[in-house]
């Protein structure tokens, strides 16, 4: 869709640069391109190779899980995988294996056997490389959660992102010391989400966009504590000072904060920020965590 493409249909002109050019000057510090197969994970690292501000993800995503077995060598394509993997660590730009995971909600493309087989099989991928994992898991809990015990000694950390489960979901994937949950617009839709929100402790949370999917809509129960709005258009009427109508973008990733926050009761947005921000860097960015949030969080715990 950042290229202008819509359901194989050009619509307007690539307008990536403008999309990142709004994501920064809206605050965002760094963008972590997700790969869901391997193809799109050697676009992902060659995109991320081109802004300092930018890193990836190499893995398959459950739905596509049968590119394995369809690749005629499913270790070759394993090899395959480990090998990008690596060169994108030498790089400084792979941060974590994924997106992979389970996901039931749409087993038309890709049975339940074969997710679980495969979604077993990339956490040696994150012990070949000590990568945390960044998580999908979708009407799966128990699954999903059965197999990340027998391999919990296997990665680092992680993030389960775009989460849409139940209370008791939560509670299963903070039972695992080293798992966030990562909050989008589609955790946001019901008020029953917002429940659910609310309760996960502050200091297990991230925040993302998952665009250009997963936009907050007008008629989700988070809308209500949206404050920051940018203008828009339908893709037929482009015009590069205005979002697309229906494409989720990185800026936004603001609205989401504002809905956590306004759910959560917290009045200081900029603490929960700061606190989102080091958790992120706390999985991802290990080495380097953001010394401005480190101060900011230290001058708001002596004040």
């Amino acid at each position: 869709m950042f290229n202008g493409i819509y359901n194989g249909k050009q619509h307007h002109v690539s307008d990536i640069a403008t999309v990142l050019s709004r994501a920064w000057n809206a605050g965002v510090d760094r963008i972590i391109v997700t790969g869901g197969s391997l193809e799109e994970s050697k676009e992902a690292l060659a995109f991320s190779e081109t802004d300092a501000r930018l890193f990836c993800t190499v893995g398959v995503h459950p739905t596509r899980c049968k590119e394995f077995e369809e690749s005629g060598d499913p270790e070759k394509h394993f090899q395959a995988l480990l090998a990008l993997a690596k060169e994108g660590i030498q790089k400084g730009k792979v941060v974590a294996i994924g997106e992979c995971g389970l996901d039931y909600d749409r087993l038309h493309f890709c049975p339940p056997e074969i997710q679980k087989k495969y979604f077993e099989k990339q956490f040696e991928l994150a012990y070949a490389t000590k990568l945390p994992m960044f998580l999908h898991m979708r009407a799966a809990a128990g699954d999903f959660c059965e197999i990340m015990e027998r391999n919990i000694d296997k990665f680092t950390g992680g993030v389960t992102h775009s989460f849409t489960g139940s209370a008791e979901d939560s509670y299963k994937l903070l039972s695992f010391h080293n798992m966030y949950i990562g909050v989008n617009g589609c955790s946001l839709k019901m008020a029953e989400n917002l429940d659910v929100v609310r309760d996960i402790p502050v200091e297990r949370m991230m925040i993302e966009t998952d665009s250009p999917y997963c936009e907050i809509k007008s008629t989700h129960a988070g809308i209500n504590f949206v404050k920051s709005l940018w203008p828009s258009k339908k893709k037929e009427k482009y015009d590069e000072e205005s979002l697309v109508k229906g494409r989720n973008e990185p800026c936004l990733v603001r609205q989401v904060l504002e809905v956590a926050a306004g759910c959560k009761g917290i009045s200081d947005i900029d603490q929960l920020s700061a606190t989102l921000y080091q958790n992120t860097c706390r999985v991802f960015f290990p080495h380097d965590l953001d010394a401005a949030a480190d101060a900011l969080l230290a001058g708001r715990h002596e004040s």
